[in-house]
Parts: structure tokens; C-alpha cells; sequence
């Protein structure tokens, strides 16, 4: 069978490795010179910066993919083991560590924040079972096909859905485990890993922090964007055929028996025919670019959802070392309703914003020049709605300045020799994302997983959609596990 994938993204790649290994023809079609879509890199005066995801989590799903192809994962590249996932910040000035070692975890939580050790254990014992009975059937299986529930452990994960704390938000759920507000904060920011509130997020996302303490957080060595690189490799060993600076300008079908079916692709130079269709671009531009279908039904419905949040990003070469930062770093502001509400009431970047640096050469040393540090500075930004991005851009980067020159008592603008970034509309220019949405629609009601987009359509035959708009959504776990049910359909269709 012939396969046309579009977008090199994580889910692509992974999908197009998983089909070539079950013996298909597999041509991969990419606007950008390199793979990785969101998982990019940029270099400059020395420093090389990861421009997208900087943690690695759930490193069994891409050992899975290598092992898939008869390979093992460690040949290909290395994860690192994170003991210290995070270091906090808050606007009180208090400090804390995070660890992956629970016990260490507990003593700093109760050193720092007065909480006790049994709080933490029934707290993670909690998000554990959550992920117990929701991680199997919302991750790995697609809920759109009637075969995923005849499976013995999906029909047990379904009888347990009422354990899911669907009716609690996250931040009530914290209220119920924690004493402290700044514990609290610091576990509700995991609903900025699927760019949703914590005040609006059911308390069901506390799946994540399960993922990062029980699971562990990882580095990769030669950074974040090794990884794509490496699936990369995995692909061509395979037979992939990679094919960059080249934009898919549509989506070629045909009427078939009552409906329609893809029959190839088209880009400026070719027609491409093709048994199936992949793409690994945002269901948005999907439909409205590819197909010309604003008429579809799930292209309306998607219009009327929420999208996730955005983001803006600062790379900083700085031309000094400080060694009070870890390899991940969180600054809070110290309204953290506040900063919901900006996003995604009022649509405005905060004033107060929660930092996010990420000093990338900790676990990749060559990143940056002896001596000094590449900083990849994220914030949480609205989705574009047409918003002064230039005047956004000029008001965050001084509160950035500002925030982090108090707490490392020391002015940083004057150490910057290297200076970069994007914003919203940047990110949907250069990875499609609609709107410059870093993970499709969000999760801010209770049935959002149930709405994020089949990975098979049904409207189109031989067409199916895999990536972070597409399910079960976005992170570079879920990435390759989305390309991975999509693989999985494609081969039990032919």
C-alpha cells in the first residue's frame, strides 16, 4: 500500500516508521528543511536552542516505537533521568525543588511550603489511579472505533469512569489533597501541559503530574530536537522517503460509492497517488487548506470550540552562568487566577506572567559557549485573535526582564548576546497550528477528550489525522502515540 504522510511532525514520524516497518511505501511531505515540526531547533552566536517541548516523559512510548521496528531506542539516542524535574520560583521569593525521588519530594515540600508527607503520598496515589483506569483507553486506543471497546482492559477502564473526578476542576481537587496555595499553584500548572485552565480543566488531567513523579522526567543528550532526528534515521533505515521544502497544496479525492476517498496528494511540483492519506497538520488547516471542506461537520464543530492556549518565546544567549537555576525553571507570578483570566476570558498576555526557563546546555553542555547559558524563556500566551502582537511581544519581554532580575539579583539585559523568539502567530505560520494553538482545542469542559478529532474520518475514505489537534491530543508522548493508533487503523484496513 502506498502512503502519503503530511507534516515531518513527531506524529508523522512515527507513524510513517510504524507503516514502513509493516512493510508499506511510506513518502513523508514536509514544508520546513528538518523534522520534528514543534520539536524544532535554531542556532546563533554559539548557542543552539530546542524551540519547542523541553521534557521528556513516558519514555516507554518511544522505546515502544523503535522496538516496533526491531530496534532498541538506546542505539539510536539516550535519555537522561531527571532526579531535580523542576525548580520553583514564587512570587513570595520562596524556593523549592521538585524531585522525582518521592521521599526527597516530601521532605522539600514539607521543609519549604509546611506540607506533610502524607498529603503527597495519598495526593500521588490518587493521580496514579486515575491513570490506571483513564491512561489505557484515552492514550493508546482511539475512542472513535467500536473495536476499542471489545477489549477486555478498555471494557474495565470504561466501568471505572465514574472514578475519573470528572466534577471537580484541578484547582478544586488540590484544594482537597494541599494546605498551601503554593503547592496548589504548583500542581496546577500541569494544565498548561494541554494549554487549558486549572480553574476549568476537570480534576481527570491530574493524570499528568502521575505521568512526570511516577513516571520521571527525562533530558535527552543533544537535546530535545535528537529525538525527531532519530525517528528520522529509524524511518529512512526503513525505506521512508523523506521529501522537505515541500508544502502539500491540497488534498486530491474522488466520489466512491455514495461518498468520498482520498486518492493522493498534490504539492506545486506533483501529484502523489496514494492508497491513504496521513496528515499530521492541525484539523483546522486540514480541512480548510487541503480539503476545501468548510462545509464538514467536525470542521464546524471545531470551529465553535475552545482552542488551547499559545505561546510566546524568548531565546536568550546569555553571557554568563547561574548556578541557582536548575535545567527546568518555573517563576510564578503571584496571581494565578489572574493569569487565566487574561488568557482566556480577556485574551490578553498577563501582566503578571509565570516564567518558564528552560537552561537547555545543563543536560547539552556544547549548547551554549563555556561559561555561559542558552535560555529558552516560554510564557503562556492567549490563542491569536488578532491581538497587537508586536506591542504584546515589548510588554512581555520587560515583565520577563523584570521578574527574573529580582529573583536572581542581577540585571539580565545587559548579559543577552543572543536574542530570538516567536509568538502566536508565528507558531501557526510556521507548524499551522490554527490560531498559533499549541495543543488544538483545549480541555476546559468535561467532554473534551471525547471532541478532539478521530483519527480516522469518516467523511473521507483512506483519509486519517494524527498530531497534537487530532486524538489524544498534544505533548510529544501523545504525539507518537497518536501516530501509532492511526498506523494501527491503517493496517487493520488493509
Amino acid at each position: 500500500m502506498r502512503v502519503g504522510i503530511i507534516g515531518a511532525g513527531l506524529a508523522g514520524l512515527a507513524a510513517a516508521a510504524r507503516l514502513a516497518a509493516s512493510g508499506h511505501e511510506v513518502t513523508v511531505f514536509e514544508q520546513g528543511s528538518s523534522p520534528g515540526g514543534k520539536a524544532a531547533t535554531e542556532s546563533g552566536a554559539g548557542y543552539r536552542f530546542d524551540t519547542g517541548p523541553s521534557l521528556l516523559t513516558m519514555p516507554e512510548v518511544f522505546d515502544e516505537l523503535f522496538a516496533f521496528a526491531g530496534r532498541q531506542r538506546e542505539d539510536y539516542l539516550s535519555f537522561l533521568p531527571l532526579n531535580e524535574i523542576c525548580r520553583y520560583f514564587f512570587a513570595d521569593t520562596s524556593q523549592l525543588s521538585a524531585y522525582h525521588d518521592q521521599q526527597s519530594f516530601s521532605a522539600e515540600l514539607q521543609r519549604v511550603l509546611g506540607e506533610s508527607p502524607a498529603a503527597l503520598e495519598r495526593y500521588l496515589r490518587y493521580c496514579g489511579r486515575l491513570n490506571r483506569i483513564a491512561g489505557e483507553l484515552f492514550m493508546r486506543n482511539s475512542l472513535h472505533e467500536f473495536s476499542t471497546y471489545t477489549k477486555p482492559r478498555i471494557l474495565k477502564s470504561v466501568l471505572q469512569l465514574g472514578r475519573l473526578d470528572l466534577f471537580r476542576s484541578m484547582d478544586q481537587a488540590h484544594h482537597a489533597f494541599f494546605n498551601d496555595p503554593r503547592t496548589i499553584q504548583l500542581f496546577n500548572r500541569y494544565a498548561t501541559y494541554n494549554g487549558s485552565s486549572p480553574f476549568k480543566v476537570p480534576a481527570t488531567l491530574n493524570i499528568i503530574p502521575a505521568v512526570e513523579y511516577l513516571g520521571g522526567a527525562y533530558a535527552v543528550a543533544g537535546g530535545i530536537h535528537a529525538l525527531p532526528c532519530a525517528i528520522e534515521t529509524l524511518c529512512r533505515e526503513l525505506g521512508v522517503m523523506f521529501k522537505y521544502r515541500t508544502p502539500v497544496r491540497s488534498i486530491m479525492t474522488e466520489e466512491a460509492g455514495g461518498g468520498r476517498r482520498v486518492i493522493g496528494l498534490q504539492t506545486e511540483s506533483e501529484e502523489f497517488r496514494a492508497d491513504v492519506v496521513i496528515s499530521n497538520l492541525d484539523v483546522i488547516g486540514t480541512y480548510r487548506d487541503l480539503l476545501r471542506d468548510t462545509e464538514a461537520p467536525l470542521y464546524k464543530r471545531y470551529q465553535k470550540l475552545e482552542p488551547s492556549s499559545s505561546g510566546m518565546v524568548f531565546l536568550l544567549g546569555i553571557g554568563e552562568s547561574f548556578p541557582q537555576l536548575s535545567h527546568h525553571n518555573i517563576f510564578f507570578s503571584a496571581d494565578y487566577p489572574a493569569e487565566f483570566r487574561a488568557l482566556f476570558e480577556d485574551l490578553r498576555c498577563p501582566d503578571d506572567p509565570t516564567v518558564y526557563v528552560n537552561v537547555g546546555c545543563r543536560s547539552t553542555p556544547a549548547d551554549a559557549p563555556e561559561g555561559k547559558e542558552n535560555w529558552f524563556v516560554l510564557l503562556n500566551a492567549p490563542r491569536d485573535a488578532g491581538q497587537d502582537w508586536k506591542a504584546e511581544r515589548a510588554r512581555m519581554r520587560g515583565a520577563v526582564l523584570t521578574r527574573l532580575s529580582s529573583a536572581l539579583g542581577r540585571e539580565i539585559e545587559p548579559l543577552i548576546e543572543y536574542e530570538s523568539g516567536f509568538d502566536p502567530p508565528d507558531i501557526e505560520k510556521n507548524t499551522g497550528a490554527a490560531f498559533g494553538s499549541l495543543y488544538g482545542i483545549s480541555s476546559n469542559t468535561k467532554l473534551a477528550a471525547f471532541l478532539r478529532h478521530p483519527n480516522r474520518s469518516r467523511r473521507y475514505k483512506g483519509l486519517y489525522l494524527c498530531g497534537g489537534s487530532a486524538h489524544p491530543g498534544g505533548g510529544m508522548p501523545l504525539a507518537v502515540l497518536s501516530g501509532a493508533i492511526v498506523a494501527g487503523l491503517v493496517t487493520g484496513a488493509t
